[in-house]
């Protein structure tokens, strides 16, 4: 294995890397509010970048959406484009590609995802959908929203057809619950394709909680490096340095095995143990990473408008997204006890 970046992927990654940290500033989080900054999602789609993730693959989507957690930029960039993009490229027909794929490339049409699948929508006799999901992340901003009914098929409903009630979350993502009543959607994909959209959604979102993670360490030793007690940086308190190297490594476990599942997809090999892991580690580390980032901010970590709080939101919202460590663990010793390691 080789997660060592094409060239192609390092300079997505770096062209993301410079938009972001541009445009995804403190101030302009502030301003957005609970909102998606509009003016930044038009500036990733005109440099191509959705587009650039169909030619990268999840891997090149995972160090992306590094970049977007480090700065916790308010755009439905990795929903999108692992909802729509990704799942349209590996599982549409040659027809839904030619018609849905410009759309995605170019930020028109943005989808999200009604997922993980947990039953709650029904297809009808007649093809139409019913049921509810209580909150779809992004679901506000999306044209498109991918849903799995109870059999596993994954349908891509417009969001025209479907009610759509806001809901905030704890991180700001333009969240909503999704409710249909005779909606129609068109299939995307056949047997194996939520299961395989579900696996690079794990692998997506904890490449966004590596970027969250490092982000609110790297701000945690850039405060506590000038912040001084008695007459000394915080930062040479040995108590401060255990804690700052704990995140790292705990940060560095979220990220590796983000690659590793994410490479592992890309090579049509079974990832779905791998995405579970993945999932995991960036559930229970991503936890303890923002919590000790604010802890080791001190008082100022309590401030709701330090630029740190926002990390520690996306971090327990993207906790809460991919699962508790439990679920998890058990849906994995589930897969591995029954042999099933697609």
């Amino acid at each position: 294995m080789d997660f060592t970046p094409t060239e192609e992927q390092a300079a997505a990654q770096e062209l993301a890397a410079r938009i972001f940290g541009d445009l995804a500033t403190h101030e302009r989080l502030t301003a957005a509010g609970a909102g998606t900054d509009a003016e930044l999602w038009k500036a990733l789609c005109a440099a191509g970048l959705p587009g650039a993730v169909e030619e990268t693959g999840l891997l090149g989507l995972v160090l992306i959406a590094e970049e977007q957690g480090r700065t916790t930029a308010q755009v439905p960039f990795t929903a999108s484009c692992v909802y729509g993009l990704l799942a349209v490229a590996r599982h549409g027909t040659d027809e839904q590609r030619e018609r849905l794929l410009p759309g995605l490339r170019d930020g028109t049409t943005v989808v999200t995802g009604a997922f993980p699948p947990a039953g709650h929508v029904r297809a009808e006799e007649d093809g139409t959908l019913s049921g509810s999901v209580e909150w779809v992340p992004w679901l506000r901003d999306a044209t498109h929203v991918l849903v799995p009914d109870e059999d596993g098929t994954l349908r891509l409903v417009p969001t025209a057809e479907v009610t759509v009630v806001p809901v905030e979350l704890t991180a700001p993502w333009a969240a909503g619950r999704l409710e249909l009543d005779g909606a129609r959607g068109e299939r995307i994909g056949g047997a194996g394709a939520c299961a395989d959209v579900l696996t690079a959604a794990r692998v997506a979102f904890a490449g966004l909680q590596a970027g969250v993670c490092a982000g609110s360490l790297a701000r945690a030793v850039a405060y506590t490096s000038v912040r001084e007690q008695f007459g000394r940086p915080l930062a040479t308190r040995q108590a401060v340095q255990l804690r700052a190297a704990d995140a790292y490594m705990d940060t560095e476990a979220i990220r590796v095995t983000a690659y590793e599942a994410a490479w592992r997809h890309d090579q049509g090999l079974p990832a779905a143990e791998h995405a579970l892991t993945a999932a995991w580690w960036a559930s229970e580390a991503g936890r303890r990473v923002v919590h000790a980032g604010q802890h080791l901010h001190g008082g100022m970590g309590a401030d709701l408008d330090h630029p740190v709080h926002r990390h520690f939101l996306w971090g327990r919202q993207l906790d809460a997204y991919l699962g508790c460590g439990t679920e998890l663990l058990a849906e994995l010793g589930d897969m591995i006890a029954n042999g099933d390691m697609s």
